[in-house]
C-alpha cells in the first residue's frame, strides 16, 4: 500500500472510500499518479475542474493576485470583486450577486434570501415560510440542506433538522403546483439531477415550473453549482428551456479548479432584503477568489467551452449509445454531462469503475447504480475516444459472451 494512502487512513476521517491511486500532477484533461502513469478524468471533480487541471491563464491569475493581495474582509473595498460580480450578472441576466465559497454556502444564501423575502417582500406570516425541493436532490451538505434531502445516508445520525421544507418527485410540474401553499417562499431545484444520477426532466417541465411559480407568487431557484458553467452545453443548464431564475446558485467550476468559489445571484428584488450585518462570509468575494472567478468565466467564454461541450457531448452520447452492452440500462445527459446507468441485477457500478481505473480512466459511481462521464470541457475528442473503448473493453470483460462494438462512431 502506498505511504500517501496509509497516512490518509491513519490521519483522516474515513468520511470517503476513495480509489487506490495517489494523484501527484494534472494537466488539462489528464492526471497522473505517483508511479508516474497517466489517466483520463472523466469525472471532472463534479464539474470543478471543467477548465483542465493547471490552466494555465487561471494559474497566472491566481499567482498575480496572491502576489499582491490575496485576502481582506469584506469591511474594504477591493479591486477585483466589482468587475466578477459585473461579469456574473451579465451573463446569467441577474442583478445582484453575494459571493460565498462553496456551492454548499451559496444554497444557504438562496434558502436565507427566500425566507427573508418571504416575510419581508410576500408577507408571509413570522416563521411559516416554506420552501420546496425535490426528491433525490443534492444540494449541499449542511443540516439545513441535508434536513431536504430524501437520501437516508446523508440525513443519517444529523438530526434534527430545520423545519420548513417539502419534498416533491423530480420533473412533476403537477406536484410541485399542488404543493405550494400561501406560505411557500421558493422552490429550489437543480435542472438536471447530478448526485441523483444525471437524471433529466422531461421537456418542458423547468418552463412548467416557471409559469407556475410566477402564478403563484413563488421564488424558482436554480442550483446550477454542477450544471452551470458550460456543462451541459450552455452557460446554464435553465437555458436550454429559455427559463430566467429569479435565483441562481453558482460554484464548483467558477474557482476554475484551484479554490473554492461560489456566487448566489438574484433580482433586486430577492438581493435586497439583505442589510449590511444580516449575512457574510470572511473569505467570500476576497480578491484571491474574484480574480480567479472572473478568469474563469472569460476563459469560458474566449475559449469556447461552452460550445465545445455541447459539440462533444453529441458524439460522447451517441459513441456510448453505439456500445449496445446488455449491462448497460440507461444513458442520459446533456452536453459532458452524462450518465450511464447498469441494470443492478447484473453489475455494481462501482466494479465498473474500478475496470476503468485499472485502463486509466478515472471516474466514480453515483446514485441509480450510474457512473458520470463528466470530463474537463478542455478534453480533446480522442481521449473521449480512449475513454469510450476502455469502457467497452472493461464491460466486455465483465461479460466475456458480449459481442465486440466495432461501430466506427465509436471510435471518432
Amino acid at each position: 500500500m502506498s505511504t500517501v494512502i496509509e497516512l490518509e487512513d491513519t490521519w483522516c476521517a474515513h468520511n470517503y472510500h476513495p480509489l487506490a491511486v495517489v494523484l501527484v500532477r494534472g494537466e488539462g484533461a489528464l492526471l497522473w499518479d505517483e508511479q508516474g502513469r497517466r489517466h483520463i478524468d472523466m469525472m471532472g471533480a463534479y464539474s470543478a475542474v471543467s477548465h483542465g487541471h493547471c490552466h494555465p491563464r487561471l494559474v497566472k491569475a491566481l499567482t498575480e493576485q496572491a502576489g499582491k493581495l490575496a485576502v481582506v474582509s469584506r469591511a474594504f473595498h477591493t479591486a477585483p470583486l466589482g468587475a466578477f460580480a459585473e461579469l456574473a450578472c451579465r451573463l446569467t441576466g441577474m442583478d445582484a450577486a453575494l459571493p460565498m465559497n462553496t456551492g454548499a454556502e451559496a444554497v444557504e444564501t438562496a434558502l436565507k434570501a427566500a425566507r427573508k423575502w418571504a416575510y419581508g417582500v410576500k408577507k408571509v406570516p413570522d416563521g411559516k415560510a416554506r420552501i420546496i425541493a425535490c426528491r433525490d436532490n443534492f444540494h449541499g451538505r449542511t443540516i439545513a440542506i441535508v434536513g431536504m434531502s430524501s437520501t437516508p445516508q446523508y440525513r443519517d445520525g444529523f438530526g434534527p433538522f430545520p423545519p420548513g421544507f417539502d419534498l416533491v418527485p423530480f420533473g412533476d410540474a403537477g406536484a410541485l403546483a399542488q404543493a405550494i401553499t400561501p406560505d411557500t417562499a421558493a422552490f429550489l431545484v437543480e435542472p438536471i439531477q447530478g448526485e441523483g444520477g444525471i437524471i433529466v426532466p422531461p421537456p418542458g417541465y423547468l418552463a412548467q415550473c416557471r409559469r407556475i411559480c410566477d402564478e403563484r407568487r413563488v421564488l424558482l431557484l436554480c442550483d446550477e453549482v454542477q450544471t452551470g458553467l458550460g456543462r451541459t452545453g450552455r452557460l446554464l443548464a435553465c437555458e436550454h428551456e429559455g427559463v430566467r431564475p429569479d435565483g441562481i446558485t453558482l460554484g464548483k467550476a467558477l474557482g476554475g479548479g484551484l479554490l473554492p468559489v461560489s456566487l448566489f445571484l438574484a433580482r433586486r428584488e430577492v438581493m435586497d432584503v439583505f442589510r449590511p450585518g444580516d449575512y457574510g462570509s470572511t473569505f467570500g468575494g476576497n480578491p484571491l477568489a474574484a480574480a480567479v472567478g472572473h478568469e474563469a468565466l472569460r476563459v469560458l467564454l474566449e475559449e469556447g467551452l461552452i460550445e465545445r461541450s455541447a459539440e462533444l457531448g453529441v458524439w460522447l452520447m451517441q459513441a456510448l449509445q453505439a456500445l449496445h452492452s446488455p449491462l448497460i440500462k440507461e444513458i442520459r445527459g446533456r452536453g459532458l454531462f452524462i450518465g450511464i446507468e447498469f441494470d443492478a441485477d447484473k453489475i455494481d457500478a462501482a466494479i465498473v469503475c474500478a475496470g476503468l481505473a485499472k485502463r486509466g480512466i478515472l471516474t466514480k459511481d453515483t446514485h441509480r447504480n450510474t457512473i458520470r462521464f463528466a470530463p474537463p470541457l478542455v478534453i480533446s475528442r480522442d481521449l473521449l475516444v480512449e475513454a469510450v473503448e476502455a469502457l467497452r473493453l472493461t464491460l466486455d470483460e465483465l461479460i466475456p459472451s458480449h459481442p465486440r462494438t466495432d461501430d466506427l462512431s465509436v471510435r471518432g
